[in-house]
């Protein structure tokens, strides 16, 4: 190999160390949002509350299209991202109510 293609090798090494770290710290995190989102079905199963909050879900949207906007992350992929996770705790809700 040549010096070019070795160093080409280490920096590709290390993007993708950065991936697999960066992945481990987003399942541990969706894991770690879960456990509270679990906690709220449970409390809302208690109480007789609706599985879903409306308005409480569009201020989330809203709140992570301007978070994605300050990272530079396409705003569409966020709002995909948090509506794929909302429908996912609904459903572990509506699970917990039947």
């Amino acid at each position: 190999m040549t010096d070019a293609t070795t160093r080409a090798a280490d920096l590709l090494k290390g993007h993708r160390d950065s991936i697999d770290r960066l992945d481990a710290i987003l399942v541990f995190t969706l894991a770690e949002r879960f456990k509270h989102t679990q906690s709220v079905g449970r409390l809302k199963a208690e109480h007789d509350l609706p599985p879903s909050d409306p308005v409480r879900e569009q201020a989330q949207i809203a709140r992570l299209t301007d978070l994605a906007t300050q990272a530079d992350l396409d705003p569409e992929f966020a709002k995909k991202f948090l509506n794929f996770i909302i429908q996912e705790v609904i459903k572990h809700h509506e699970k917990h109510q039947s």
